[in-house]
């Protein structure tokens, strides 16, 4: 039994755009990455000037635990 091959180059431009958004794909993980550690900074700099996890969570409109694992991640 002989398998039979896909003609890759007839679906080049299908591959090529997969690339792209591979690249695309990382390119935003890696943003969200320094986001999230520069949110993390931010959130321990107002902890450090005194706010609570609870107050945060309320002027973002989010729960105490968000914040917790905000500080976590």
């Amino acid at each position: 039994m002989t398998e039979k091959k896909a003609d890759i180059s007839a679906h080049e431009e299908t591959f090529t755009r997969l690339k792209e958004v591979r690249g695309e794909a990382i390119r935003h993980m890696r943003l969200a990455q320094q986001f999230h550690a520069e949110r993390r900074e931010i959130l321990r700099g107002l902890i450090s000037e005194g706010f609570s996890q609870a107050e945060i969570a309320r002027e973002l409109g989010v729960s105490r635990q968000a914040i917790q694992k905000m500080l976590a991640g």
